[in-house]
């Protein structure tokens, strides 16, 4: 048995050593992560991906590891995946793995990786999907993915995850801003954590103004759950709204369509990542830069030079 069949085997009945080195192979590129990717696919599709995302400072983390905590309670076994900014310094997350997760980091049922966002367009990275498809092989039943949190960027989420969860807080005009970033579109529910504040009833009536005008197209209706995460205070009500989003989506072929769609955007990814690295080889580099020129001078277009690159390309 070569060494990649047996790190897969090892992440196949739960190795902890396996999928930590499965899960850096993924992060880091090595050469070998794609085939570690394909031989451990037949065995996902089985964990139900819950993303958590919203503001900074809103709680994500406190729920997502109390969320955690519940789910350990009835037997369940949980992958965490945080998506923290970048380093500047080394590439990897900025943020440690056990910083953050105090109640659940020594459960030999949980698994917590942070990982580091690499620039990537949205807040959760390619590398964290795939991530979580190691843990989906690894037989963990949960998988909750925590974004980092910056508006606009983070709406890729919904596209990874079988059920979105919008995070607020009632200060800030953290609602409203979720309305102008989009957040509104993609979330399954709403959470406003810290609802011991100031202002909290105000924010769940203007969020449910705006939902009164909204149907998700699949015909579900969004709620808002008010949490005092930091006191555990309605973490058994998003738990059970999850549940009942599952069931719903279950109920309505709804689950089936959700993951048929991510694949269908994941395969897209992967052939653009492949023609990219295919295009643009030492040649087409050099035609460019031998050509720039005429476009800066504007004898020629961006247009044109794009036209005759791709042209070259199809021949």
């Amino acid at each position: 048995m070569n060494h990649l069949s047996n790190i897969s085997n090892q992440i196949l009945s739960g190795n902890r050593v396996a999928i930590a080195r499965g899960i850096s192979m993924v992060e880091n590129e090595h050469q070998n992560s794609r085939l570690l990717l394909e031989e451990i696919y037949h065995k996902t599709g089985v964990a139900y991906r819950i993303g958590i995302t919203g503001p900074p400072g809103a709680g994500k983390s406190t729920i997502t590891n109390k969320l955690a905590a519940a789910y350990r309670k009835q037997g369940l076994k949980v992958g965490v995946i945080a998506v923290d900014p970048t380093s500047p310094f080394t590439g990897g997350a900025l943020l440690g793995d056990r910083v953050r997760m105090t109640d659940i980091d020594l459960d030999e049922g949980v698994f917590i990786r942070s990982m580091a966002s690499r620039g990537s367009l949205g807040g959760l990275s390619k590398k964290a999907i795939e991530a979580a498809d190691i843990l989906d092989a690894a037989g963990f039943d949960i998988i909750l993915m925590e974004t980092v949190g910056v508006g606009q960027s983070e709406l890729d989420i919904a596209g990874a995850t079988d059920t979105t969860i919008v995070v607020l807080v009632p200060e800030s005009g953290d609602s409203i801003q979720a309305m102008k970033a989009g957040l509104m579109e993609i979330a399954d529910f709403f959470v406003l954590n810290k609802s011991d504040r100031a202002g909290a009833d105000q924010a769940v009536m203007s969020i449910k103004m705006i939902l009164n005008f909204k149907t998700k197209k699949d015909g579900w209706q969004p709620d808002v759950i008010q949490t005092v995460a930091s006191e555990g205070k309605g973490i058994d009500k998003i738990e059970e709204t999850i549940s009942h989003h599952r069931k719903y989506l279950e109920d309505s072929s709804g689950l089936k369509g959700k993951r048929q769609k991510r694949m269908v955007n994941r395969i897209h990814e992967l052939v653009k990542e492949k023609l990219h690295i295919e295009f643009w080889n030492e040649a087409r580099e050099k035609y460019l830069l031998l050509n720039i020129e005429n476009v800066i001078r504007k004898d020629s277009t961006p247009y044109d030079l794009a036209e005759k690159l791709l042209q070259d390309f199809t021949k």
